[in-house]
């Protein structure tokens, strides 16, 4: 079976978040975490299907969703989890929210991995909390979390939470096991609940490197939640569908309290795809990733030969995080913008002399952009 990751699909027509922002303007859209890709046809199939069945009423998750999810993170994780630990959510960013709900009160101090995106970077604020930024560093090529940050700022009494991503949304890096058992123990001797956004977790690009769920390490299971959701992966945000899994019963239950009332529950059509993904997505994710690795691989080699401009190897994700802080102008994304190429502004994750791009579309666009970005370049 063939996919056609090369097919360019217009968006302009559909009141795309991502395209309307650069509306009536040459600029190409490369910047929220939103795919140029279609995906796979049993997920629009499995669409088709329960809309021509015709009711679209209140649906609760059900038996053989909860398998076919259980089913996929062993597969890909090695993690065997119990249907019961799953709780559904209408997307992580409302997940991390209920996070800082359910394990804070106003006043306490929140950890926050840094550089990250804007929703989670204001969760803190939103739920009358203080945010405390822990940065990554970046030593031998890789983005790290700062260790010795995280043990200071945890120590504090009024730290409750620690909410990270991994893999790192904009750095690209994939925690080790040996650093995410840094993080456990760190977390455990001061009592702080660890959060861990991975929703980029099915999108490893590098070999040999591997995604371990926090929870699934045995030390903090009871103290860890996961986030994880099929729409990065598969392209389907639009539907509105992603889970918390959360061994702990009673952390599991703060949690559901905490969301009560107040988020709703998962709409009907974002249930019946995930359940289509996971079950018969898996040839289709194979051959995305290799895609995906080839697009990283030709933007690297050519962003890096600009000079001023440099680029660490994502090993996932498919957001390139690029440092332009050598490159002479005063502000980047205006840079980029006047090229005609629309990345994610670097001041938006608490960087504003970087820029991330989404290099998940066609091989043909990624080239235009790049041809866009060396002929700005060369100008200077």
């Amino acid at each position: 079976m063939s996919f056609d990751f090369d097919k360019i699909i217009d968006r302009k027509p559909t009141h795309s978040f991502k395209w309307d922002k650069y509306q009536d303007q040459d600029i190409i859209p490369m910047w929220v975490a939103d795919a140029e890709f279609q995906p796979p046809q049993e997920i629009i199939d499995a669409i088709k299907e329960r809309c021509d069945h015709g009711i679209l009423g209140y649906t609760l998750p059900y038996e053989s969703l909860n398998q076919a999810t259980c089913e996929w993170i062993a597969k890909e994780h090695n993690w065997h989890i119990l249907p019961d630990w799953i709780v559904w959510t209408p997307g992580v960013v409302p997940a991390f929210n209920v996070a800082c709900k359910a394990y804070c009160q106003p006043g306490d101090k929140i950890l926050i991995q840094v550089p990250n995106y804007p929703p989670l970077l204001k969760a803190p604020s939103l739920n009358q909390c203080e945010r405390v930024d822990i940065p990554s560093v970046l030593e031998n090529g890789v983005w790290k979390l700062d260790m010795a940050e995280l043990e200071k700022q945890a120590a504090d009494p009024k730290t409750k939470l620690f909410i990270m991503c991994n893999p790192m949304n904009p750095c690209g890096s994939v925690m080790t096991e040996s650093e995410l058992k840094h993080v456990a123990e760190i977390c455990l001797r001061h009592n702080v609940i660890l959060c861990s956004d991975e929703i980029h977790c099915d999108l490893i690009l590098e070999p040999g490197v591997k995604h371990i769920p926090a929870p699934s390490l045995q030390e903090i299971s009871g103290k860890a939640i996961s986030l994880m959701a099929p729409s990065k992966t598969f392209n389907i945000a639009g539907l509105g569908a992603s889970f918390a899994v959360i061994p702990d019963s009673r952390v599991r239950m703060q949690f559901r309290n905490a969301a009560m009332g107040i988020v709703p529950w998962v709409q009907v059509l974002g249930l019946v795809a995930t359940e289509a993904a996971f079950k018969h997505g898996d040839k289709w994710h194979k051959t995305l990733l290799t895609y995906l690795k080839e697009n990283r691989d030709y933007l690297y080699q050519e962003i890096n030969a600009l000079k001023g401009m440099k680029m660490v190897k994502a090993e996932a994700t498919f957001l390139a995080w690029i440092d332009c802080s050598e490159l002479p102008v005063e502000d980047v994304q205006e840079f980029f913008e006047q090229a005609g190429v629309g990345p994610s502004p670097g001041r938006d994750f608490g960087e504003p002399k970087f820029a991330r791009i989404n290099f998940a579309c066609a091989k043909a666009q990624l080239e235009e952009a790049v041809r866009r970005i060396k002929k700005a370049h060369s100008a200077l």
